[in-house]
């Protein structure tokens, strides 16, 4: 049924995931591997002890590649050794509070490696398409009530934000200098997710992982920033948007160079204290401490959310999950992970097929099997 989806644009095709071995790119890798891809990893390291990666047993499923992005030769290389068919641009340093700390690292990997997977597909100029992810923290973030349009100034207070930033403007630059040319055979769009929650992060300074590492070993979880309010979306969501965005592309030139935005309906955003509070009810003896004394002096966005109307209007994409369902979904993964022998390839895939059915029963418009 999987490799259906999508019109079949992924079956027997050949596939770059970068940041493969990440939270997101490790669940695209396996959703590819089930549309009938042939998937290569790009990646130059493990990013957290346990890892989604390691545990799922991926390199068993996917073509890994140990390379560093931030190596132009090293990964024009690969590329012009596989020309892909898609390349989904994942890798880079996610964390705003360790952008503080090596802010030299964030920038050269967010975006010199940008520039770098773009740079390598220009030179190769194979068909491809090329789906380059960034963050909803590449707005300049006003902390207004309203959603950030695809149209809305790009910036950043701390230097992962304005790394973000920055890469969405090589891509801009990148899609009309280069790729939006009668000689050009590589099409490219840029796409900004808002917080991505889902089983297998264990990435540090993030809220469901530094929850799930207490409450697995009996502790109490310590909150920062209760109040923060976010657009949290099951790691799915977007990734299907991805996938769907992927396909339109290799249809319709027209949305060449174009920035799109994935998240959850406005009404879904929720404040730390609420996704916590909905966690617990699915796990058992789960307790919590308001640690605001300890909270960090650097800054981080108070309130942020995306307007989707882009996605929906052009794509006819939306979100699946509600919030409830979005809260089952990751609490579920993680409590077979702790508690059960389960084969965590095979829980991911059973995860997929359970959020493509929820799809198929709302009828979205990427599972529809259209000629």
């Amino acid at each position: 049924m999987q490799n259906v989806l999508f019109k079949n644009a992924y079956n027997g095709k050949k596939v770059i995931v970068t940041g493969n071995t990440g939270f997101k790119g490790s669940w695209l890798s396996i959703w590819l591997s089930l549309l009938g891809a042939k998937v290569y990893g790009l990646s130059n390291d493990i990013p957290s002890k346990p890892s989604h990666f390691e545990t799922a047993s991926l390199d068993e499923h996917i073509i890994h590649n140990e390379i560093d992005i931030r190596c132009l030769y090293d990964v024009r290389e690969l590329i012009n050794e596989i020309e892909p068919d898609f390349v989904f641009h994942l890798a880079a340093q996610p964390i705003v509070r360790a952008s503080y700390n090596d802010p030299v690292e964030t920038i050269e990997t967010n975006v010199i490696g940008t520039m770098n997977i773009l740079e390598a597909l220009r030179l190769s100029n194979h068909p491809c398409i090329a789906i380059m992810i960034t963050s909803d923290k590449c707005y300049d973030n006003v902390e207004w009530v309203w959603g950030y349009r695809e149209t809305d100034p790009l910036g950043g207070e701390d230097p992962y934000s304005a790394s973000k930033g920055a890469a969405e403007l090589i891509i801009k630059t990148y899609a009309r200098s280069f790729f939006d040319k009668p000689n050009s055979n590589v099409k490219i769009a840029s796409v900004r997710a808002g917080n991505v929650i889902g089983g297998g992060d264990w990435a540090k300074d993030r809220i469901v992982p530094d929850c799930i590492r207490a409450w697995g070993v009996k502790e109490k979880v310590q909150i920062r920033s209760p109040n923060a309010t976010r657009p949290w979306q099951h790691v799915l969501e977007p990734l299907s948007g991805y996938l769907y965005l992927g396909q339109k592309l290799n249809e319709d030139k027209s949305l060449n160079g174009e920035p799109f935005n994935f998240g959850p309906a406005t009404n879904q955003n929720y404040t730390v204290a609420e996704l916590i509070s909905k966690m617990q009810e699915y796990w058992e003896d789960a307790e919590i401490q308001i640690d605001t004394g300890n909270a960090s002096k650097q800054k981080e966005a108070n309130l942020l959310k995306l307007c989707c109307d882009k996605a929906l209007h052009v794509l006819g994409w939306q979100a699946t999950l509600d919030f409830e369902k979005t809260v089952k979904f990751t609490v579920d993964w993680y409590r077979s992970y702790y508690t059960t022998d389960t084969d965590i390839f095979e829980l991911s895939c059973q995860q997929i097929s359970d959020y493509v059915n929820f799809a198929m029963e709302q009828g979205q418009s990427w599972v529809k099997h259209n000629d």
